[in-house]
C-alpha cells in the first residue's frame, strides 16, 4: 500500500474504472474519492440510467463484464429479447441484472433521494469502500453537433450511431445552472492528489470540469493535479477520443491532450510508446511522465496508479 494520502479522481467510464480498480489495490480505499461524469445520463423506458456511474460501480464491486468493460458479468437478456419481440426500443443494451439497478435508482429518485444519496447507497450494498460522487445532482446533457445532422444527444451519437460520424462541436445543456454535487468541491480541496483519469477529454472529463467551481479548484492546486493521457500511439484504446481530437482541431496524440489540460494540471502521464513526444508535452507547459499506461490486467492498472501517485511525491512541493 502507498502512504495514506487523500486521492480524488475525476472519472468517466471504462478507462477510469480500470484505473480506479488498480488504485484501490495499492491505496487505502477509504481515502479514495471518484467524481464521476453524469452528462451522459439519460432516461429510457422511464428508467434513470447513469452509464459512467454504473461502469465504475460494477468494476469496483467485481460485477463488471470482463469482456466488454461495461455491464454485468453473467448477464441474461430475457427482458430485452421479449421487448424486441413486442417491437420496443432495444438500441441501448439493458440486461436483466442491469435493469434491477436502474429500477432501484429510479425508485429512490422518485422517493426524493438525490443521485448522490442513491450512489452511496449502492456502494454500501455492493461493498465498495471508496467514495463515488456524481459530479452533479442536476441534469446535464452532452450534445454533439454532427456533420450534416445538427445537434444530437450523446447516446444517439455514441450508441445508436456507434460514434461513426464526424462531429463539429459539443455542448453541455444545463451546465451553467448546475451545481457540483455535495462534497465534490470539498473533496477536491482536501485531496493531496487529484487525478484526471484516462477518460475521453471531451465527453467524460470536460462536462465535470465545466460545472461551475470545479476547474477553479484545479487551477489553484495545479501542482497536485496529474492527468493520464487516454491516447497511445495516436489512438484511443477504447472509444472515439482520438478522432474527436482531430475533428475538434487538436493534435491526435498526447500533445493534443496536454494542450487541453495544461491550465489546470501540472503533470501528464503518457505511454512509453509516446516517449518521443515528451519535449512537445513539456513545451505545452506540463511535466511529462513516461510509463506503461495500457491497463489490460489489474496488475498493470495498479502499476500505473503507483506511477501516477509518485508524480506528486516528486513534484508536489514545487511552485506553480
Amino acid at each position: 500500500m502507498s502512504e495514506g494520502r487523500r486521492i480524488t479522481v475525476i472519472a468517466g467510464g471504462v478507462g477510469a474504472a480500470k484505473f480506479l480498480r488498480g488504485l484501490l489495490t495499492v491505496h487505502p480505499n477509504q481515502l479514495v474519492t471518484a467524481v464521476v461524469n453524469v452528462a451522459d445520463d439519460f432516461r429510457l423506458h422511464g428508467l434513470a440510467i447513469s452509464p459512467d456511474l454504473d461502469t465504475v460501480t460494477y468494476t469496483l464491486s467485481g460485477l463488471v463484464n470482463p469482456d466488454t468493460g461495461w455491464g454485468r458479468v453473467d448477464e441474461s437478456w430475457r427482458v430485452k429479447d421479449e421487448l424486441a419481440r413486442l417491437g420496443g426500443q432495444t438500441w441501448f443494451n439493458l440486461g436483466d441484472l442491469d435493469l434491477a439497478l436502474h429500477l432501484y435508482r429510479t425508485q429512490r429518485l422518485s422517493e426524493g433521494a438525490s443521485l448522490t444519496e442513491v450512489t452511496l447507497e449502492l456502494c454500501d450494498k455492493l461493498g465498495i469502500e471508496a467514495t463515488l460522487l456524481p459530479a452533479s445532482n442536476e441534469e446535464i446533457r452532452t450534445q454533439l453537433k454532427v456533420q450534416n445532422q445538427g445537434w444530437v444527444d450523446f447516446q444517439d451519437y455514441f450508441v445508436a450511431q456507434q460514434h461513426n460520424v464526424v462531429i463539429e462541436d459539443l455542448r453541455f445543456e444545463g451546465i451553467e445552472a448546475a451545481n457540483p454535487g455535495p462534497e465534490v468541491i470539498s473533496s477536491l480541496e482536501k485531496s493531496d492528489v487529484i487525478v484526471i483519469a484516462p477518460s475521453n477529454p471531451f465527453v467524460s472529463v470536460k462536462p465535470v470540469l465545466e460545472i461551475p467551481g470545479v476547474v477553479d479548484v484545479l487551477r489553484e492546486r495545479r501542482t497536485q493535479v496529474v492527468a493520464i493521457s487516454p491516447i497511445v500511439g495516436g489512438l484511443a484504446l477504447k472509444g472515439p477520443a482520438s478522432r474527436m481530437l482531430e475533428e475538434l482541431g487538436f493534435e491526435r496524440n498526447s500533445v493534443g491532450i496536454a494542450s487541453l489540460y495544461r491550465d489546470f494540471a501540472g503533470t501528464l502521464v503518457i505511454d512509453q510508446k509516446d516517449s518521443a513526444l515528451t519535449s512537445q508535452v513539456q513545451s505545452e507547459g506540463m511535466r511529462a511522465a513516461v510509463t506503461d499506461t495500457i491497463m489490460d490486467t489489474p496488475e498493470r492498472a495498479a502499476a500505473l496508479a503507483q506511477t501516477t501517485l509518485a508524480q506528486i511525491s516528486l513534484f508536489g512541493e514545487e511552485k506553480k
